[in-house]
């Protein structure tokens, strides 16, 4: 890991080697950096918060060792990608996507998708759905449903921490501040039980920790809430909202931790409604917010058997 003078990591933090390689792409007018193994058919990984591109590590080499081209972006804002000062928004992130599907030289993609990618997963099938050819979405539900479950009051409690995100500049410095650790405190509350217990749990907290100090990480993950948020009575809010009800034609698999705190299974269950093409709804059992860390090994089995129908 790079620490430069100010103790603080910086972008090279995330450049783990492993049996992957990265690479810099141009896409939508930023450059994202992603990791990347295997030949064949392309599926687009794409983390969530805290996280990133190596919340998919088991992924990548699982999903190259059974015939598939794996890429694992960190999403604009994220890693060692751009961290333009807007661009944050639902529709722009889908964008960034799309374009990153064409930049590596292909027409379409299944896409995978962990709760802040699961949104995007499932506003890129909505709004570009020519790009992607089968939905996996992990830990999250249609936009449409979370919007709706803000009149849940359960809901609404497990998304407290979305309030606090919205102030500006003080979620920045909690998130980078070596006294404070929200980044932790987070993973504990929505990981399952047994893996917030071994060492690979430790490991993971420490990595994103680090890089969410990374000089202006935390402010892009921010503005995705504060994106979410301020823009719920806005036009460009209500004009989202809308432009969500299209059906999704991708085939999709949606795959959620019967024991996540953050998006209840109650809220995800349903999204099927949005869902023209095949679906298939699955809850896994003893597994929080987290499945491709906390079961890799099934959460790879069941990505690359749906890649495959």
């Amino acid at each position: 890991m790079t620490v430069p003078p100010d103790g603080r990591p910086d972008a090279t933090s995330v450049l783990l080697p492993g049996p992957w390689t990265h690479r810099d792409i141009s896409a939508n007018g930023v450059r994202l950096h992603a990791a990347e193994a295997g030949d064949g058919p392309l599926v687009l990984l794409l983390h969530g918060f805290p996280q990133f591109w190596w919340t998919w590590r088991a992924q990548l080499t699982g999903l190259a060792d059974a015939g598939f081209r794996a890429v694992a972006p960190d999403l604009r804002g994220y890693g060692a990608s751009d961290k333009p000062p807007r661009g944050y928004d639902l529709p722009t992130l889908s964008s960034d996507v799309a374009a990153l599907v064409r930049a590596l030289g292909e027409r379409d993609a299944v896409i995978v998708g962990h709760d802040w990618g699961g949104l995007l997963g499932w506003t890129a099938a909505a709004l570009h759905p020519r790009v992607v050819r089968r939905l996996v979405v992990v830990s999250m539900a249609h936009p449409r449903l979370m919007r709706a479950g803000l009149t849940d009051r359960r809901q609404r409690r497990a998304l407290r921490h979305a309030l606090g995100f919205q102030l500006p500049r003080l979620p920045e410095r909690r998130l980078t501040r070596a006294d404070d650790d929200p980044v932790a405190d987070l993973m504990q509350r929505w990981s399952g039980p047994a893996w917030a217990r071994t060492s690979d749990f430790a490991t993971a907290v420490d990595r994103y920790r680090a890089a969410a100090r990374i000089p202006q990480a935390a402010y892009g993950a921010m503005e995705y809430y504060r994106w979410a948020g301020r823009s719920q009575l806005r036009p460009d809010g209500l004009r989202y909202a809308r432009r969500m009800a299209a059906p999704i034609t991708a085939p999709t698999l949606q795959l959620h931790g019967a024991l996540d705190p953050y998006v209840l299974p109650r809220t995800a269950r349903g999204s099927g409604r949005y869902v023209a093409g095949a679906y298939e709804w699955r809850e896994l059992p003893d597994v929080g917010h987290f499945p491709q860390e906390e079961t890799p090994d099934d959460l790879t089995r069941a990505i690359a058997a749906w890649a495959e129908a």
